[in-house]
């Protein structure tokens, strides 16, 4: 009986089909953050697997999760309308193509996965390793964008602990494993779906049981949050307002060991901001200063993070170097800008340009730092890529970009899902927020709310030895792929012989 409920060979229109797969991938995405219904997320993949079985064919299987997975991103991606409506005069009409090309595009990797899957026998082990190699390739190609994973539903949970040896491809793989368990427990597959969800579920209060506890910390950290809307972030009536707000924000309260402040957070080139940094570091009252601030070699133009000593003095300067595609540059940008079409946050030719790769700065008394400038905080790779251990990772970002809804909570949660993977505790400072210090198992220690102007003195935690996962990175999980793909035809061909 479920296998017919869950049959997608219907007699339904297509446009009921449609509806009925993008509502099962919506479900499946309100795991996300900020709503946090992972429950939904494993629901909804249980349906997935249900259709999967019931697909006639790879062509079949590709078919139902592109469209489940366009559903899925509609939903979760939906904030990516709001850097469009910035300037809505010059961009807005891009803003629903963006949304549902960008929906479409992600759920192709989801589409190629459950083909290949098919195509390898079908099964449940082919169905893991399909869409696990799936969001590994999403992460990858085309400089990659995994955003809003099925996994990231378990950040919030204690189950983020097993990141910190399998990254998020293992909480993905808990969540494909809760649906499948789900739907055989469902449709009473004999002796396969209360066993595999009651061991799935021993993983909850073991993760919560290993997970290290938060030891004392050590130097004191001011996060400053001047809470600058995009749209008048460069307002020449606003710039000294936010200004000379984040100035206030450094000199207020006792001194602490260091200030910072978020992206681009100050209004001049680096090149000729003398004066200006002067004038931040005798608010930060012999502080140092970490801030995002935009420079340029030549023609080139660099989003970058400075180290601000005492005196205005300019330290280590740290390039971003995993820019935004179609945001911070654009491909072929000087040929497209004769048209006048630039990237969302550039107003010129190409953008910025990529930095030289991931980086350590000397903090002092605070360790060895690994920077970070806001996307780059998405991919697990650009942290691995460090020339060694760091003792934290130091963001600074400009969320305002993402709006108030789901897009800076989800940016929060995949920062939580680095610290958890990595071992290292993160100083986590965005314009309008959620700014937050995060210890090294991925919880938040102390934070000011998303839409909120203010300062918060924080304790910096210590990180915990180095991880598995950052020791080996996805090279496990995607062996325990290969190794599924390769049993299915085989599994499967001795499960026909038996029946």
């Amino acid at each position: 009986m479920a296998e017919a409920v869950l049959s997608p060979q219907a007699r339904w229109s297509w446009p009921l089909r449609v509806a009925l797969f993008w509502a099962v991938g919506a479900m499946a995405a309100l795991g996300q953050a900020p709503w946090g219904l992972w429950p939904l997320t494993i629901a909804g993949m249980a349906l997935l697997y249900g259709f999967y079985r019931q697909a006639g064919g790879w062509r079949a299987a590709a078919s139902l999760a592109w469209m489940v997975g366009t559903g899925h991103f509609l939903l979760a991606l939906h904030w990516i309308t709001e850097p469009f409506m910035v300037d809505a005069g010059r961009h807005g009409w891009m803003a629903p193509f963006a949304l549902l090309g960008l929906a479409a595009g992600m759920a192709l990797f989801w589409g190629a996965g459950l083909a290949l899957a098919r195509a390898m026998g079908g099964g449940a082990a082919a169905f893991v390793a399909g869409l696990g190699l799936a969001e590994i390739a999403r992460g990858w190609l085309f400089t990659g964008f995994p955003w809003a994973q099925a996994g990231h539903a378990l950040i919030d949970t204690p189950l983020l602990h097993w990141a910190s040896y399998l990254g998020a491809p293992g909480l993905l793989v808990l969540v494909l494993a809760g649906g499948i368990a789900l739907w055989h427990a469902v449709a009473g597959v004999r002796g396969a779906g209360a066993p595999a969800l009651a061991g799935l579920a021993a993983l909850w209060p073991l993760g919560a049981a290993l997970t290290p506890e938060a030891a004392p910390g050590g130097p004191v950290v001011r996060l400053v949050q001047p809470n600058a809307p995009q749209h008048e972030k460069w307002d020449p009536d606003k710039v000294q307002v936010f200004f000379d707000r984040q100035r206030d924000f450094s000199a207020a309260g006792a001194v602490p060991d260091l200030v910072v402040w978020p992206e681009t957070a100050v209004p001049v080139w680096l090149n000729n901001a003398g004066t200006t940094l002067e004038a931040v570091s005798a608010s930060a009252r012999g502080a140092p200063v970490v801030l995002g601030i935009q420079r340029y070699e030549e023609r080139r133009i660099y989003n970058s993070m400075a180290v601000i000593e005492p005196g205005g003095a300019v330290g280590a300067v740290y390039d971003k170097h995993h820019l935004v595609p179609f945001g911070e540059y654009m491909p072929l940008g000087d040929f497209l800008a004769r048209f006048g079409i630039y990237g969302l946050a550039s107003n010129e030719g190409q953008g910025y340009s990529p930095g030289p790769g991931a980086r350590l700065i000397d903090l002092g008394p605070l360790g060895r730092a690994l920077p970070l400038i806001c996307y780059e905080s998405v991919f697990a790779r650009d942290l691995r890529a460090a020339p060694g251990r760091a003792d934290l990772i130091l963001l600074v970002t400009n969320d305002a970009w993402f709006g108030q809804v789901s897009g800076p909570y989800q940016h929060l949660a995949q920062a939580r899902l680095r610290s958890a993977e990595m071992g290292l505790p993160m100083v986590r400072v965005a314009n309008t927020g959620v700014s937050a210090m995060i210890d090294a198992t991925g919880s938040i220690t102390a934070a000011i709310p998303l839409g909120e102007a203010g300062w918060r003195d924080a304790v910096l935690p210590p990180p915990l030895p180095e991880t598995v996962y950052a020791w080996l990175g996805d090279a496990p999980m995607l062996a325990l792929y290969g190794l599924l793909l390769g049993l299915s035809p085989w599994r499967n061909r001795g499960a026909a012989r038996r029946r």
